[in-house]
């Protein structure tokens, strides 16, 4: 299977349609009674009033969330693509992304998660640019405007301004305007938010939103380790990708090299960026999946011995479609 997806050969679209609907068979065979779909923050519903909580059926929701999950794959399979992070364009970043979107069942359904993904994708897009991009003020002002959108649908989507800054370290050599332009873009979207409140005569409400900001970082976690016994298989392929992507490390483009060190970063402050939500669900660490596939596919591009990653993709499938059912 892997071998086939290394091509990047047009069939390939159909099998990654089939292969997506294929690890949501447990979720499809489950009885559900009722899904919700908060598709904005309280805050942001006095702005926007669109009530999709019930508007769709269980089944309509996860088939929704099938579809939007394929897309996404596809343009994030054109981006690595594009950026030549792997060094050989392919179908495997899509084919992860696609495999970390089906690990837990919160993953199968609507969620603000989920339609962030999108503008995450984005952003990834406009992050690989920076160092090749002449009019970088303006794509940073755009990137602080996407994030800002993005904490309209789920607030903790906002720990992605942090992004803009590495990304700058990164990629640029200081400029303070390029610094400035990141935080403007995102302000400017709040400012409006603002405005709309105070017409509202809803100032003190406005406040509020940023009390989350103050939340201290939890020291203490309630977990069940054999909800997440899913993540071993993951756990290994991501050392072996490490351990792959350091030995060809200084060998790589520089733009490959930097590339890599964004998306470890963003991995990481999506999946700490939790605490900003009291009440986070599963489906949070949706977040993590962008950064996290394109390390997976990295292992998949570059694994020589056939039997072994064949054989290791294998069970890796089979251990989610498992832990799924049981």
């Amino acid at each position: 299977m892997i071998n086939q997806f290394r091509k990047l050969s047009p069939i390939n679209l159909v099998f990654l349609l089939a292969y997506t609907f294929f690890l949501r068979i447990a979720i499809f065979h489950e009885t559900h009674d009722k899904l919700n779909f908060d598709f904005l923050e309280p805050f942001a519903r006095l702005l926007i009033n669109i009530d999709l909580d019930n508007a769709f059926t269980p089944y309509t929701n996860i088939f929704i969330a099938s579809v939007l999950v394929y897309i996404q794959a596809l343009i994030f399979n054109r981006i690595v693509n594009n950026h030549n992070l792997l060094g050989k364009p392919s179908f495997l970043p899509g084919l992860m992304f696609i495999t970390g979107t089906s690990l837990f069942m919160p993953f199968m359904i609507l969620s603000p998660a989920l339609i962030c993904n999108f503008l995450l994708i984005w952003i990834i897009d406009k992050f690989l640019k920076l160092g090749k991009s002449a009019n970088t003020i303006t794509n940073v002002f755009d990137i602080g405007m996407i994030i800002a959108v993005g904490a309209l649908i789920y607030f903790p989507f906002m720990a992605m301004l942090l992004m803009i800054f590495l990304a700058l370290l990164l990629f640029r050599s200081f400029n303070w305007r390029e610094w400035v332009g990141g935080l403007v873009g995102f302000i400017t979207v709040f400012f409006f938010l603002a405005v709309f409140y105070y017409w509202n005569d809803n100032l003190s409400s406005f406040y509020q939103i940023w009390k989350p900001l103050g939340n201290k970082f939890p020291s203490v976690f309630k977990i069940n380790y054999n909800d997440y016994l899913v993540l071993i298989p993951v756990a290994v392929i991501i050392i072996l990708a490490s351990l792959q992507l350091r030995e060809n490390f200084f060998r790589s483009f520089i733009s490959t090299r930097k590339g890599f060190q964004l998306l470890f970063f963003m991995f990481i402050i999506s999946a700490a960026s939790f605490y900003l939500k009291p009440d986070f669900r599963t489906w949070h660490f949706l977040l993590c999946v962008p950064p996290g596939a394109v390390l997976l596919a990295y292992y998949f591009s570059n694994a020589k011995k056939r039997w072994f990653y064949e054989t290791l993709f294998l069970l890796f499938v089979l251990s989610i479609q498992y832990f799924l059912f049981v």
